[in-house]
């Protein structure tokens, strides 16, 4: 196993954030680091002023870098993976216990199924996705999942970091469906991070935000 440092630092001020995510490089999935959550991260950190104390949900945490930024900023994170993905959910807490958040709650989810967890959940005010839209027969239960989130937290937000892998994948379809709305989001200055892991400089990474439709 090895351990992959992120230093987020701010362009106005001395403020400056360390964190520790450990991943296994030729593991399975959720268990490495993918090009679109340092940017995703990035966006959590240059946003923090406005985190402290909200309820924030990760989707398919995996390694969970966006996830424990939040933590680190002051949120009330809960980290989530497959609920048959023991190994996953076990890296959350490895993540967690790391970065010193003992507190972070980690819970198993699987997209596209209403499970008890879910329904259990405290009304939120930030859902965090990154690179979930990958596989796409997972679209629907993504946005599924997303979609029953935000009806039980109508005011919360979906903030989404993608990887485009084709121009012939496309979400508006189903965002119609389930009654959502997508917008892009402002790319965050990544050279205020400083780290080893610069994968997302060679894929078209693209943020944006889902939100229940206003009716």
């Amino acid at each position: 196993m090895a351990h992959k440092r992120f230093t987020f630092q701010d362009a106005k001020s001395d403020d400056c954030l360390q964190v520790v995510i450990p991943e296994v490089s030729d593991g399975s999935y959720g268990m490495y680091i993918w090009p679109c959550a340092p940017v995703l991260a990035q966006f959590v950190w240059q946003k923090r002023a406005c985190l402290a104390g909200k309820r924030i949900l990760e989707l398919g945490a995996g390694t969970a870098l966006p996830g424990i930024v939040a933590a680190k900023c002051g949120a009330k994170v809960t980290l989530s993976d497959r609920m048959a993905s023991q190994h996953c959910l076990d890296r959350c807490r490895q993540s967690a216990e790391l970065n010193d958040l003992p507190d972070i709650k980690v819970v198993g989810i699987t997209w596209g199924r209403i499970s008890q967890v879910l329904c259990d959940l405290k009304p939120l005010d930030l859902i965090l996705a990154s690179d979930c839209f990958y596989d796409s027969k997972d679209f629907e239960d993504v946005l599924m999942t997303m979609a029953f989130l935000l009806e039980m937290s109508p005011n919360a937000e979906v903030w989404v970091s993608y990887q485009d892998r084709s121009s012939e994948r496309t979400i508006q379809h189903l965002l119609y469906k389930w009654d959502l709305s997508a917008e892009e989001l402002d790319y965050p200055d990544m050279d205020l991070l400083d780290s080893k892991f610069e994968s997302y400089k060679t894929h078209i990474i693209q943020l944006f935000v889902i939100r229940k439709k206003k009716k």
